[in-house]
């Protein structure tokens, strides 16, 4: 199979070929589970364009969202100590309103 590909674009195209079993089941081959660091029991995309098939590893939320947290902390300058004092603050709050209800 050839790929073209521009030159510039940096990216770096392998072919492997792999066997589709009875019950629809491949193989990914080592180099490529190796080099996405992806291994038994993870959960791939499978993107279909057109004719062609594209798998990908689901990217973990939680890792993204602490990111996206830690930005708005910065916007907002608010350490992570501001933040877990005010859980504080909140949890007594929560505490003080449980006893009135009581």
């Amino acid at each position: 199979m050839t790929v073209f590909l521009p030159q510039d674009t940096g990216v770096d195209v392998k072919t492997y070929l792999v066997r589709l079993r009875s019950r629809g089941q491949i193989t990914v081959p080592q180099a490529v589970r190796d080099n996405l660091n992806i291994t038994a029991g993870d959960v791939l995309t499978l993107l279909q364009v057109g004719d062609v098939i594209f798998f990908t590893p689901i990217q973990p939320q939680v890792p993204r969202l602490a990111d996206k947290i830690v930005e708005m902390m910065e916007a907002k300058g608010v350490s992570l100590a501001d933040l877990l004092a005010g859980l504080e603050e909140e949890r007594e709050a929560i505490r003080r309103e449980r006893q009135q209800d009581a």
